[in-house]
């Protein structure tokens, strides 16, 4: 059986992808700050309105006070008016079937903000503080994303990881893997245990119905690199257990020099099981996204 692609929707990309990327598996793009990493993954979430008919969703996990402007570039792009899913509401169990009922497309996980997200930097009290961010926002993040994709979402966007040391010690390395393995890649009718609890067997039959395919959701994760030249990136070794190894496909963005300008470019550092171009691809950016120009 030939493996789904999914668009990226960057256009003249997914043909040297070998059709795009591999549904069912993680995407990770690499870039420092201002690369244009936020623009690629609201293409790549866009794009699902045409291939699977409901947009991609958003899960911001940046721990910074300054915003990564996915509002604003959605709407610029797309005239996409992004709506916030708060992370402190409470589900509504009785209403949660009813197709009016309001799931948001963007979904700020940690809302305690601080520039520091890793144990080694904190203090014991502001550790524990976000541990207790974290543990208060698990519940708010399963019913977000299992909410959408019963409603048919396929592709979710993660943005805001920034580097670390040692990524066991970070608050926002520790939610991702668990949004990765304890529920995009989970069987949905154990999401929805963990979901509904005490209330999972009254409501057993509705879920059954309402059952998906986790081998078909797609998960773009935009990563924060301190390096930004292409190079840099590329010659970088990549640690075993990290992001970078148990991702499917990598893709690295940043600054090369021509003679005596930069320009923006990428290079697919990893595409398992696909057709993995060589070539450096040149981009640029402007009012309708990010393109290729080679």
């Amino acid at each position: 059986m030939t493996p789904f692609r999914q668009s990226t929707g960057v256009a003249g990309l997914d043909e040297k992808l070998g059709g795009g990327l591999l549904a069912g598996t993680m995407t990770v793009l690499a870039g420092s700050s201002g690369i244009g990493k936020t623009q690629f993954g609201l293409q790549y979430a866009r794009a699902g309105l045409q291939q699977e008919g409901r947009c991609g969703i958003l899960c911001d996990m940046a721990a910074r006070i300054d915003p990564q402007g996915h509002k604003e570039y959605a709407r610029r792009l797309f005239g996409w008016t992004l709506q916030d899913e708060p992370p402190e509401r409470r589900v509504d169990f009785d209403r949660f079937w009813d197709e009016t009922y309001p799931i948001g497309d963007y979904f700020r996980a940690l809302t305690y903000q601080g520039k520091r997200v890793t144990k080694r930097d904190l203090d014991f009290d502001q550790w524990n503080d976000w541990q207790a961010e974290l543990s208060k926002h698990l519940d708010a993040a399963i019913a977000y994303f299992f909410g959408h994709f019963v409603r048919g979402v396929r592709r979710c966007v993660i943005d805001g990881i920034e580097p670390v040391l040692h990524q066991h010690e970070s608050i926002q390395f520790e939610l991702l893997e668990y949004i990765y393995h304890q529920i995009l890649r989970k069987e949905p009718e154990w999401v929805a245990r963990d979901l509904f609890r005490q209330r999972y067997r009254e409501n057993e039959p509705v879920i059954r119905q309402h059952l998906y395919r986790h081998e078909e959701i797609g998960c773009m994760v935009l990563y924060t690199a301190p390096e930004s030249s292409l190079d840099a990136m590329i010659e970088k070794p990549m640690d075993e257990g990290d992001l970078f190894a148990g991702a499917n496909t990598i893709i690295y963005m940043g600054k090369i020099r021509e003679g005596n300008k930069f320009r923006r470019a990428m290079y697919v550092s990893k595409h398992r099981g696909s057709v993995c171009p060589d070539d450096i691809l040149p981009y640029e950016i402007d009012d309708h996204g990010l393109r290729l120009t080679e």
